[in-house]
């Protein structure tokens, strides 16, 4: 008689605020062997693998595509130890449990995503069809039932599922808006000396972004306050400048790798960890260590023209986030002159709770200080 292992999500590999199923690597009966990947995890920073824990035959997948998991939740089983299935990988039938064909819908049978959908909109799910396994309801049929029922059903559309990550993403503004009150302070920047310093190391290809970086290191020191997290019991202030960096993917959606002790890094290695981990969040091959322990955020929202975002939301766990805009010349008056300067417009958005206002001003001065006086 075959024993069986649970696939469990480890609460190392499972960084972020929500995690949700994407893709099983194997099906039911497939011969599995040790550390080789069953699944990938989805959630709000980061996709990651999970490897199977023994040698065996996948016998039962609990989780499916688009349900949410918490860590340690048991997401399938593998059968080992068989005289032939999990040695040779030969799939032994009688070692599978039992599934019935298409058993009842019932609340207890609804994933939780599901579940929660349900209950938000009311409905009854005795009347959705599922589409899953065994006739079970997935979010999609949820949705797709819902669509009839909206004032605009019957206008030309057609309807684009979300992807695992744009909901994790959503659900996570939602809870960061809801627990923080979002306040933004609005600077402007002359990047003069930004331009003039990139022109005479030009062959460095030193972006923008990495200069922003190190002007974030100098604010935080002046203002530590700004690197810290809000506790009902007190302030965590943090020593290391832990700075996330938001990166668009290919494929829609955001992740913020973090520049772990950015405040030991000089411009170059900056300007190269960044590169090194933009190229890789984008090709998705990104460890959950990369997007772990942020103490700080910077969205560089003008690489793709935009002048101004406010309010930006705020990673959770975190006080406040840095934006900036469009560089662009604009006039500006100087010892009574108006010349034409390359300039942008930089926000603080800052968690009410943890910072006041006075707190933001001296931290964008800092910041703008730092830009203006590059040398």
């Amino acid at each position: 008689m075959a024993a069986t292992i649970e696939i469990v999500l480890p609460p190392d590999q499972s960084e972020g605020n929500t995690h949700q199923i994407g893709q099983w690597l194997k099906q039911l009966g497939d011969p599995v062997r040790k550390d080789e990947p069953l699944l990938e995890i989805i959630t709000d920073k980061v996709t990651v693998e999970v490897a199977a824990p023994a040698d065996g035959v996948l016998a039962e997948i609990l989780k499916q595509q688009g349900d949410s998991v918490e860590k340690g939740e048991t997401l399938g089983r593998i059968s080992v130890g068989s005289a032939s299935g999990a040695r040779t990988g030969e799939f032994q039938p009688s070692e599978l449990p039992l599934q019935p064909a298409a058993p009842p819908t019932t609340e207890l049978e609804l994933s939780p995503a599901v579940r929660r959908l349900i209950q938000e909109r009311g409905l009854d799910p005795s009347r959705i069809k599922g589409s899953g396994r065994g006739g079970r309801i997935t979010v999609q049929d949820v949705e797709a039932h819902l669509l009839p029922h909206s004032p605009t059903a019957a206008l030309p559309h057609r309807l684009v599922p979300h992807s695992p990550m744009r909901k994790a993403i959503a659900e996570h503004m939602v809870r960061s808006m809801h627990a923080a009150p979002h306040v933004t302070a609005l600077f402007e920047v002359d990047v003069s000396r930004l331009r003039e310093h990139r022109k005479a190391h030009s062959a460095e290809h030193i972006t923008y972004t990495a200069y922003f970086v190190r002007a974030s290191v100098a604010a935080l020191q002046a203002v530590p306050e700004v690197n810290s997290r809000w506790h009902d019991h007190g302030l965590e202030l943090f020593e290391d400048c832990n700075i996330g960096v938001a990166v668009a993917l290919p494929g829609g959606g955001l992740i913020l790798p973090v520049l772990q002790r950015a405040q030991e890094l000089d411009l170059l290695q900056t300007a190269r960890r960044l590169e090194d981990l933009t190229a890789r969040a984008r090709s998705g091959m990104l460890e959950p260590r990369e997007v772990q322990s942020g103490t700080f955020s910077i969205s560089n929202h003008g690489v793709s023209g935009s002048l101004l975002a406010a309010p930006i939301v705020i990673p959770e766990r975190q006080a406040a986030i840095l934006g900036i805009g469009k560089v662009e010349e604009r006039a500006r008056v100087a010892a009574g002159r108006i010349e034409a300067r390359p300039m942008a417009y930089v926000t603080l958005t800052i968690d009410h709770r943890a910072l006041d206002g006075f707190q933001a001003n001296l931290f964008l001065s800092k910041w703008v200080e730092a830009i203006e006086q590059w040398s």
